[in-house]
């Protein structure tokens, strides 16, 4: 759980920070022969502030959460 907690504040800074993730592509537009034309493209994988908060909290409580008492919390109760 720590490791996920660690992810999700990570993910949740980023988001907060940059509004989202870009990452660039290359895609081949031309083949003739021993001729290759490449493009670059820009994309961006646009993130709302509200998901980056709700990430960031979600990790600090992952985080800062006792061990054996959300492990006690996610057990389900079963009534004889």
């Amino acid at each position: 759980m720590k490791v996920l907690g660690f992810v999700l504040v990570v993910l949740g800074i980023v988001s907060l920070i940059y509004g989202g993730i870009s990452y660039s592509r290359q895609r081949t537009v031309l083949n003739l022969g021993s001729f290759k034309a490449t493009a670059t493209e820009q994309k961006n994988f646009p993130v709302s502030p509200i998901v980056g908060g709700i990430a960031l909290i979600g990790g600090l409580v992952l985080l800062l959460a006792p061990r054996k008492r959300l492990a006690y919390a996610l057990t389900p109760r079963i009534k004889p």
